[in-house]
């Protein structure tokens, strides 16, 4: 847990969603009706996403925007076609179910050095990759 006193931080948003079910033929619907998302178990021949999707999905775009913010700072233009590959891993093991994960982030026309500065600062402050990164294997790669 963190230093800083949560009563000090600024709420900035609140997503809400209602699930029902799970990830076999569940659903889920966001409280302003703009996300509503089917479940299918992984591997089925069901027509709905799963977890391990959405999460790829929502950390891949916030950590874009963190990328963005570092760019900013660095007085560097982000490549309007950054992109994130991302890969969730559901896993089992002795231990039961756990997670892995690998970012493989694209920013085309930067040198090397400057796409891996702005990588390395996009999992530095994501709100993401800060709650996922102690507790998951977690590879970022730039490309």
């Amino acid at each position: 847990m963190s230093d800083v006193n949560e009563h000090e931080r600024k709420l900035l948003y609140t997503g809400r969603t209602h699930t029902v079910g799970g990830r076999d033929g569940g659903h889920a619907k966001s409280s302003d009706g703009v996300l509503e998302v089917g479940f299918s178990t992984p591997g089925s021949h069901g027509t709905g996403t799963n977890p391990e999707q959405l999460l790829a999905a929502g950390w891949s775009a916030c950590f874009i925007g963190a990328m963005g913010i570092a760019a900013r700072k660095m007085r560097v233009t982000l490549p309007s076609d950054t992109a994130i590959d991302a890969e969730v891993d559901l896993r089992l093991g002795q231990d039961g179910y756990s997670l892995a994960a690998r970012l493989n982030i694209t920013l085309p026309g930067l040198e090397r050095d400057v796409a891996q500065a702005l990588a390395d600062a996009g999992h530095e402050t994501c709100p993401y990759s800060k709650a996922l990164k102690d507790s998951i294997d977690v590879t970022i790669r730039v490309i």
